[in-house]
């Protein structure tokens, strides 16, 4: 018990140094006061992760599949940059400063393959509901988030995590290749505050 307060009390004191030092950044106008209850509560532990979620126009066939055309490029986008991140918040202020360039890639993706709407991209705190990924479980609650609306964004969306980088890592450098840490990043958190 006395690990978990010494560093829930390190890591809001952490979280004001680096939000006292930086609050020019405005996140793109959706930093609230949930984002820094995000940053701050440290025994949570949906708070280790930074989601992505590519919601499509719509549920028609065509939308959807385009959806994973952007994943793709969007996640060979992401790939070396997050490669350079050692913390969550290098993650969130390295994904922050490339926001209008991931929405110009999914834009161009869109139009590559004919589809006339745009794209945006914005990191914000949402209530996600319970999610199951490879047979390890993500509990509901509020997570910080990087959200890429195609058009509308008001069919299915595809998720995973940015930070840690769960779901995707560079092959040789040259393609994509999905994979799952999930296990390693629960059992490591399990470990820093349960045991």
């Amino acid at each position: 018990m006395k690990k978990v307060c010494i560093i829930f009390l390190l890591s809001i004191i952490i979280s004001l140094t680096v939000f006292g030092v930086s609050n020019e950044n405005s996140f793109k106008n959706t930093f609230n006061a949930d984002m820094v209850g995000a940053f701050s509560k440290e025994s949570d532990i949906y708070n280790d992760y930074l989601r992505i979620h590519i919601r499509a126009d719509s549920n028609e066939g065509q939308a959807q599949a385009v959806k994973y055309y952007v994943r793709d490029t969007l996640v060979k986008y992401l790939t070396p940059l997050v490669a350079e991140y050692k913390t969550r918040e290098e993650a969130f202020y390295g994904v922050e400063k490339h926001l209008n360039e991931l929405a110009i890639v999914a834009a161009n993706t869109l139009r590559e393959h004919g589809f006339s709407y745009g794209a945006t991209a914005e990191l914000t705190v949402e209530e996600f509901p319970t999610r199951v990924y490879d047979g390890y479980t993500l509990p509901a609650g509020k997570y910080t988030a990087l959200i890429v609306r195609l058009g509308r964004g008001e069919g299915d969306n595809w998720w995973c995590v940015v930070y840690p980088p769960l779901c995707f890592a560079a092959d040789n450098g040259q393609s994509v290749v999905y994979k799952s840490k999930i296990k390693e990043i629960i059992e490591n958190w399990k470990k820093r505050f349960v045991e």
